[in-house]
């Protein structure tokens, strides 16, 4: 593993204990002949911290599947929005810059989030640009639209049934209630948006079930390719789950959808 800072300088810069080092990417790369996908992986932590069994152990699980992974190390509080949001831009268009030097196919870039790395991993998802291809960045020429999304018991909207911490620490104590909606993610799905895994515990107390149900509604509703999974208990912050006899089964299922979408 290796990492890499996503502009040169920034992480000298960054405010706060849980920041020092960000925004970077620790790289866990796939050897091979043959060009590999690769996924960015978003931890949760509420916008606050970054929680570290959803980082390299989720990394190390893509690895096992012939899947190049990137543990983004967003910026979080005292950060707000949009910085997380254009580090997350910034990883994707990273991976595809040097998608050569790295083996990976830059077709296949994907992007992993788990709870508030879920909301994260979605705003990414629905708030892509194409690139400017005037910048003198060469890294900012490439689109950040990732080739799919899988959400793991992810923060989405910040209406009724939103996480309170995370939109307190990304947009802070009274946000506009035009950002509010911004970053309901599943209010900005479009047919465009890519193709989605989901996996949340209808017992989740912390990020309720509705969340995933909202995006996949709105998946639906756009008939946008996805694949929706909720266990009847799990509870928050599972993680790979290794230790649950029902939710880790959302590994096995995901890897069966990673190759429906040509990513194994």
């Amino acid at each position: 593993m290796s990492t890499i800072e996503l502009w040169s300088g920034a992480s000298k810069e960054s405010i706060g204990d849980e920041n020092q080092g960000c925004p970077s990417l620790s790289v866990y790369p796939v050897h091979g002949k043959d060009l590999c996908p690769a996924v960015i992986v978003c931890p949760g932590g509420r916008y606050l911290r970054r929680a570290a069994h959803e980082g390299e152990p989720v990394a190390k699980w893509l690895n096992g599947l012939g899947i190049s992974a990137f543990v983004l190390n967003y910026r979080v509080s005292p950060y707000q929005h949009p910085i997380p949001l254009h580090d997350a831009q910034r990883a994707v268009r990273t991976v595809r810059h040097y998608a050569k030097d790295w083996n990976i196919d830059p077709e296949r870039v994907g992007i992993l989030g788990l709870s508030a790395g879920g909301h994260l991993a979605s705003a990414t998802g629905t708030l892509y640009d194409n690139g400017d291809n005037q910048s003198s960045d060469p890294i900012e020429r490439q689109g950040s639209r990732p080739n799919l999304l899988i959400l793991c018991y992810p923060v989405i909207t910040f209406g009724a049934y939103g996480h309170q911490p995370s939109m307190h620490h990304l947009l802070g104590d009274s946000p506009d209630e035009s950002l509010v909606a911004l970053l309901s993610t599943e209010k900005q799905v479009t047919e465009d948006t890519p193709p989605t895994f989901l996996w949340h515990a209808a017992d989740d107390e912390n990020v309720p079930v509705e969340n995933s149900l909202l995006f996949a509604g709105a998946l639906s509703r756009h008939q946008v390719p996805f694949d929706l999974h909720v266990f009847e208990s799990g509870g928050h912050g599972l993680g790979l789950a290794e230790g649950h006899p029902e939710a880790k089964a959302w590994q096995e299922l995901c890897e069966a959808w990673l190759r429906k979408r040509y990513f194994l």
